[in-house]
This record gives structure tokens, C-alpha cells and sequence, in this order.
């Protein structure tokens, strides 16, 4: 299927590492034009070398905090001017989870959290409408977390900020209707360098890092019985963010290998 994606113009925040470089990856490879932005200046040149085509034109790497809204909108400026003033895919990908429970979570660490989980996703869309606004296939894809509708007690505040924004994604898709579409993917536990620090941290269990995915995801009993990759989080938000999905705003997109079981 051709997603319709060749020459459009894309942002990805957190678009470094994991999930984002693996969007980004895949957007680049579709023949769309993509901006990317992250925080950490040695994992953006790490993948600009990784996005590189030979073609400087079609990528824009710029270190930028989606959780000051005065950078963003730097940002902003100068997508604006390589893009020549249009912009039809904005990806929010930036964020992650914070490991707690209510009583061993202060009011500050309730503070960052919903500030992180909201901010990353209202500074990008403020700055960033405009743009959309140009286009006539514009759409925003927010990735989310399964736990945004079915919580985990120990991320109790990930968990309910997650919740929050997911709301959030269903207004906007009846706000910005028709001229742009809001979508959202939920994930279930993906394999990315956070999970992998997290299994450094319990290096003393004496298990390989196979081993242990493998143990985790019968933990959690995942039915594909495995964790999921940054490659797969990507082509679903590719296809969101497309013109082949034009049908479908104010979704919400699980991609979790099963787990989930509400309906």
C-alpha cells in the first residue's frame, strides 16, 4: 500500500533514539522530509548520521526541550523556513515513564510528571498549528501508553498524566476537524534503550537480556509472548500519519502484542 507519504514535510519530537529515530527512520525512507528534535546533542548527531541520504535537504536536526515552549518555538521558526512554510505530519513521541506508587510519590514528582506528559504534547501542537494549518493532509500523532486506560498501580502518576492526555487527543481531534487530523498510538512494553537500562539496573539477577525480556514478558503475559519493537511502534504511527488513513481522526491505535483487555 502507498501510504502518499513522498514529499511530505514531517516532525518528530524525541526523534533521537527509539521510537522517534525508528519514525523518523521509516518516514525518510517513504520520501518524506523530516525535522527531528531531541535534547541530548550527542544522540542527534548519532542520528543524523543514522537518517543521513546523501540529500541534506530532507532532514532537519535541531536540539530543542519540548518542555520550553520559547525553544519550541524556535524550532518552529526554522522548520518554517526549510519547509518553505508547510508542515503535514507532527509526531509527539517525547516523554517517559516514571516508576511509583501514590504514597512514594511527592507533590514535585507529581508536578514533572503532568507537566511532561502535557507539555510535550502542548507546546509542539501550539507551535506547530500554523504550519498544519497549510496543508491539506495534515495530522498529529500522539504516543501514548497503554497504561492510559488501564493503569498500572505502580505508575500510578504516569499512568493518570497518560490518562489526561489522551482526553486531550480526543478534544483536539473534534477541534482541529476538518483540517487536521489527531490520532494516537497506546503502547504496551516495547523494547527501547529505557528498557534497557532498566534491565542493566538489575544486572545482578545473572540473567542475559534475552533471558530476562523473555521472563518479563511472560510476567506480564504478553499472548505474542514477547516485547515489542521501535520498528513496529513506527510503521503504525507512519500509517496514522498518513494520507492512506484520511478516514480516521480521534483514534486510538493499541499496539501491545495483547495485553490489553478492555474493550
Amino acid at each position: 500500500m502507498d501510504l502518499r507519504l513522498a514529499g511530505a514535510i514531517a516532525v518528530v519530537t524525541g526523534g533521537s533514539s527509539g521510537i522517534g529515530l525508528a519514525t523518523a527512520k521509516l518516514l525518510v525512507a517513504e520520501g518524506a522530509r523530516v525535522a527531528i528534535c531531541g535534547r541530548d546533542p550527542d544522540r542527534l548527531i548519532s542520528a543524523a548520521e543514522h537518517l543521513s541520504t546523501g540529500t541534506a535537504d530532507n532532514l532537519l536536526v535541531e536540539r530543542c526541550d519540548v518542555l520550553n515552549a520559547s525553544a519550541v518555538n524556535g524550532f518552529a521558526k526554522k522548520v518554517l523556513s526549510w519547509s518553505n512554510g508547510r508542515l503535514d505530519l507532527l509526531v509527539n513521541n517525547a516523554g517517559q515513564g516514571r516508576i511509583s506508587t501514590f504514597s512514594d510519590t511527592s507533590d514535585d514528582q507529581w508536578r514533572e510528571e503532568l507537566e511532561l506528559k502535557f507539555f510535550s504534547q502542548i507546546n509542539p501542537i501550539r507551535s506547530f498549528r500554523p504550519l498544519l494549518e497549510v496543508s491539506d493532509h495534515a495530522a498529529i500523532v500522539s504516543v501514548n501508553a497503554l497504561f492510559s486506560v488501564e493503569p498500572e498501580p505502580e505508575m500510578v502518576c504516569t499512568s493518570a498524566a497518560r490518562a489526561g492526555v489522551q482526553n486531550l487527543m480526543k478534544s483536539l481531534a473534534t477541534e482541529f476537524a476538518p483540517r487536521i487530523r489527531v490520532n494516537s498510538v497506546l503502547l504496551g512494553t516495547i523494547f527501547t534503550e529505557q528498557r534497557r537500562r532498566r534491565f542493566e539496573a538489575q544486572a545482578n539477577t545473572g540473567q542475559t537480556i534475552d533471558e530476562w525480556i523473555n521472563s518479563q514478558a511472560r510476567n506480564k503475559n504478553i499472548p505474542l509472548g514477547r516485547f515489542g519493537n521501535p520498528d513496529e511502534v513506527a510503521r503504525a504511527i507512519a500509517f496514522l500519519a498518513s494520507p492512506a488513513a484520511s478516514y480516521i481522526t480521534g483514534a486510538s491505535l493499541e499496539i501491545s502484542g495483547g495485553t490489553s483487555r478492555h474493550i
